[in-house]
């Protein structure tokens, strides 16, 4: 996978319009500075990770049997 660069996330911004970004915004997802959120580049790293899981080695969670709803 290749690093996201800036101008690649301003085209994606660009394709899906339906929330206008500013500079600042665009900048912070990029290269994160405030620690607020996780640079969009650390999602993709994290979501290559998983995609490289095996899904078949990993045990199911527990089923929903025997479980009572919280009245």
């Amino acid at each position: 996978m290749q690093k996201l660069q800036k101008d690649t996330l301003i085209g994606i911004c660009t394709q899906m319009a339906s929330h206008s970004w500013s500079e600042a915004e665009i900048n912070e997802l990029v290269d994160p500075q405030l620690g607020i959120i996780t640079g969009f580049q650390d999602l993709l790293n994290e979501l290559e990770q998983l995609r490289k899981i095996d899904l078949g080695t990993i045990p199911p969670a527990m089923g929903v049997q025997g479980a009572t709803p919280n009245d």
